[in-house]
């Protein structure tokens, strides 16, 4: 509602106005320059006199446009949808796939869509998991669980079959792609191979495989494809580098997939949420067990050279970001739906605050400002790799000794005139 847009708007405005006020202050600097304080004070004023009359009406435009922005946000957290959109939407008799429910945001995207009225298939790796469990204790008959693991064709396949037989005559309106993983954190160097395919098997691939699979059931009820993918496979986070590149991959894939789908009538959506407690995101246990899993796999001379202590800050920054993040998937779980039933869903949706903002700098600012953002956001790590710090001390030592050489031979200088 209202609220969603108050801080990110004055965000924006306050952004805005440190560059018109950075700009502002280079022109009077050029203009004045070392002049006497009498002359740049006269001078300040004609400029300003002449600023103003330039600025003046592209500022009152300024002012109408974001107060005409501002009533249409508040009329729209006011009036919500108007009857012809709830009739032409209504989430009743619809059918959607979601995939990975055992946790995090599939399985609260199951569970309200559910209590919507909508017809809901959700994907789970295990039928007798906790999740599973869960979803058949808290949700109607409407909803129908099937064991897929989306990097298996077959098990994808015949949740296809599933699913037809289910439906009968009927398409499939919506799927939500949702299952991923992030198998590490850590820099490139020191992550595994493995890592990286583990990510792109299930965030890319898998995602694919299901999409390409549904996609005859999609087109025929011109529905709708709503993928979950992550700031991280737009801007470089550090040490998600194997998660961030499938990522990536996957935003490209979508996107390709939206202008190939429009002619069939078949809408497609991305969600890119801030940070949630998710799946493993807090599970300590979990990462402890990748932290050792890691140290026992390095070659003896790379861990030489980053330092156990380098992979362990990492590890107590990861964690204390992710407990940190929101355990509130509402965010979420709204903007899926907004995707889903919207006459004219969205390309790209941010949802969880910050998200706007991120994109903002990323989309505007220097690089090297946007990434120090992230550095700043995300992992502000203090030490660096133990082979640098040891430079960096022989460095300073060298140093020294040169400052002591040089003061050395300045004193037997001065002794000998």
């Amino acid at each position: 509602m209202m609220d969603d847009y108050t801080l990110p708007f004055w965000i924006y405005l306050g952004v805005l106005a440190v560059f018109i006020g950075g700009a502002m202050k280079k022109i009077l600097a050029s203009h004045l320059g070392a002049a006497p304080p009498l002359v740049a004070w006269l001078g300040a004023t004609v400029l300003v006199e002449r600023l103003w009359a330039f600025c003046l009406p592209a500022a009152l435009l300024l002012l109408a446009l974001l107060l005409g922005l501002a009533c249409c946000l508040y009329s729209a957290a006011r009036t919500g949808p108007t009857h012809a959109d709830a009739d032409m939407h209504a989430p009743h008799g619809k059918a959607v796939l979601i995939t990975g429910c055992d946790s995090g945001f599939g399985n609260a995207t199951a569970k309200h869509l559910d209590a919507l009225g909508f017809e809901v298939f959700a994907t789970v790796l295990d039928l007798s998991g906790d999740g599973a469990r869960d979803l058949q204790r808290t949700c109607s008959t409407h909803l129908t669980l099937l064991q897929v693991d989306i990097t298996q064709p077959q098990q994808v396949q015949q949740a296809l079959l599933d699913t037809k037989a289910k439906l009968g005559l009927k398409g499939l309106w919506g799927l939500v792609n949702n299952a991923g993983v992030c198998v590490n954190f850590g820099d490139v160097e020191l992550s595994l191979m493995s890592n990286f395919r583990g990510c792109m098997d299930v965030n890319f691939f898998g995602t694919l495989s299901v999409t390409k699979s549904f996609l005859p059931l999609l087109r025929q009820a011109k529905g709708r494809i709503v993928t979950i993918s992550s700031p991280a496979g737009d801007q470089p986070f550090p040490c998600l580098a194997a998660y961030g590149a499938s990522k990536a991959a996957l935003n490209l894939l979508i996107n390709t997939l939206r202008h190939e789908l429009e002619p069939w009538g078949v809408q497609v959506s991305t969600i890119l949420p801030s940070s949630f407690k998710t799946g493993h995101s807090s599970n300590h246990a979990h990462w402890e067990r990748q932290h050792k899993q890691l140290l026992q796999g390095l070659p003896p001379a790379l861990l030489e050279d980053y330092g156990e202590d380098y992979l362990t800050e990492t590890k107590e920054l990861f964690h204390r970001y992710a407990s940190q993040a929101n355990p509130d998937l509402s965010p979420v779980t709204e903007t899926i739906v907004q995707a889903l039933l919207s006459p004219r869903p969205q390309a790209r949706y941010f949802a969880g605050p910050g998200v706007g903002l991120m994109y903002l700098i990323h989309s505007y600012c220097p690089f090297s400002l946007s990434n120090r953002f992230l550095q700043k956001l995300f992992l502000k790590k203090t030490l660096a790799p133990r082979a640098l710090r040891k430079q960096s001390g022989f460095d300073l030592n060298l140093h020294n000794n040169n400052n002591n050489n040089n003061n050395n031979n300045e004193e037997e200088e001065e002794k000998l005139k």
